[in-house]
C-alpha cells in the first residue's frame, strides 16, 4: 500500500453452497458488494470468514481468487494466523507473492493450554515480519487466550518494521489502544478496533484511526470514523446512534451469521450455510435481525435485486 490504511475494513464472509461446499462465484460477488459498500479494505480469511473450517487448498484457492478478483480496487488483508511459526511465515510469503496488501495474525495459540511466552510471541511475529515487505497487523483478541501486554505490542512496532497495524478488541479496548498510542504511537500507522464497532466510539475517543467489522453495514458505519476524524464528534455520535440497534444485534445474539444472513436475503450470496459444528440462527434473531437492517436501508439487502 502506497498510503496509510485508515476507515473501514471490513470482513469478508466466505460463503457456501448447501451442500457445505465452498461458493467460489458467491465469493466474487460478496468482493463485489463490499467495494459498492464503499469500503476502505477488505479482510479476508479472518475468523468471521470461518477460516476455521477450511481447508488449507481452500484457503489457497480463496486467497488467490479475491487478490485477483479484487484487482487493485480496494487493498485486500489476508489473515494468515498459525500455531506453527513455520507455516504463518509459508502463508505471509504467499500472500506477498500474489500481491496482497497485508498479512493479519493472531499470536500462536492452541486451545486454551498451549500459548508461548511474551518472548515466543516476539520471534513468531519476527520471523513473519523478516520474510515479507508488506504490513503485518496484530489482532489482539480473547479468542486466542493469548494476554499480549501493552509492553510487548509496543516493543514488537519499534522492533520490527512492517508491524505497523493493530487490531485491539480485548475487553477496555480504548484503554489498552490510548496506552498503546502513548508507549508506541510514532511507530503505529493504524491503530484499529472490532468487535462490531460496539465501542467504537470510545475508541476513536482512545486514537483509533480505524474499525474492522463485519462486512454487513460498513457504508453506515464508515462515516463515524471519517466525521470524528474530521473534527465532527456530534456527527460521529448520532451515526454511531442510529447504528447501536443493529450492532448490537449483531455483536450479542448473532456473530458472524448476521453478515452471511442478511447477504443471502439482499441476494449478494445463494445461502446462509455455516459448516458444522456451527448452526444457525433461530428464525426469532433473524427476523429481529432483518428489520433493524430494513430500519437502516443498509446496501446489503438489496445489492443482488
Amino acid at each position: 500500500m502506497n498510503t496509510v490504511l485508515t476507515g473501514i475494513s471490513p470482513i469478508a464472509p466466505t460463503p457456501f453452497h448447501e451442500d457445505g461446499t465452498v461458493d467460489y462465484e458467491g465469493m466474487k460477488r460478496v468482493l463485489d458488494c463490499m467495494v459498492d459498500q464503499g469500503v476502505d479494505a477488505i479482510c479476508i480469511l479472518a475468523n468471521y470468514s470461518e477460516q476455521f473450517l477450511l481447508s488449507d487448498d481452500e484457503r489457497a484457492k480463496l486467497t488467490r481468487l479475491c487478490i485477483e478478483h479484487v484487482a487493485g480496487r480496494k487493498p485486500v488483508i489476508v489473515t494468515t494466523s498459525h500455531f506453527s511459526t513455520d507455516i504463518a511465515v509459508a502463508r505471509a510469503k504467499d500472500v506477498m507473492a500474489l500481491g496482497g496488501d497485508m498479512i493479519m495474525m493472531m499470536p500462536p495459540y492452541h486451545g486454551v493450554g498451549i500459548a508461548p511466552p511474551p518472548n515466543v510471541v516476539f520471534e513468531h511475529f519476527a520471523a513473519v515480519n523478516e520474510a515479507i515487505s508488506i504490513p503485518i497487523m496484530v489482532q489482539d483478541a480473547p479468542l486466542s487466550g493469548v494476554t499480549m501486554s501493552v509492553d510487548l505490542l509496543a516493543n514488537m512496532a519499534r522492533e520490527l518494521e512492517n508491524l505497523s497495524y493493530f487490531k485491539i478488541e480485548c475487553p477496555f479496548a480504548a484503554d489498552k489502544l490510548a496506552a498503546l498510542i502513548a508507549a508506541a504511537g510514532d511507530y503505529i500507522d493504524g491503530p484499529f478496533d472490532g468487535e462490531e464497532a460496539v465501542t467504537l466510539l470510545a475508541d476513536l475517543d482512545a486514537g483509533a484511526t480505524g474499525t474492522m467489522t463485519s462486512a454487513m453495514f460498513p457504508e453506515k458505519l464508515r462515516p463515524i470514523v471519517q466525521e470524528y476524524r474530521a473534527g465532527n464528534e456530534a456527527a460521529a455520535l448520532e451515526h454511531w446512534q442510529a447504528c447501536l440497534p443493529l450492532i448490537n444485534h449483531e455483536n450479542r445474539q448473532c456473530g458472524l451469521r448476521a453478515c452471511k444472513t442478511v447477504f443471502k436475503h439482499g441476494g449478494v450470496i445463494a445461502s446462509d450455510r455455516l459448516r458444522h459444528p456451527l448452526k444457525p440462527m433461530s428464525q426469532r434473531t433473524i427476523d429481529r435481525l432483518l428489520v433493524l437492517a430494513q430500519d437502516l436501508d443498509i446496501i446489503a439487502l438489496k445489492w443482488g435485486k
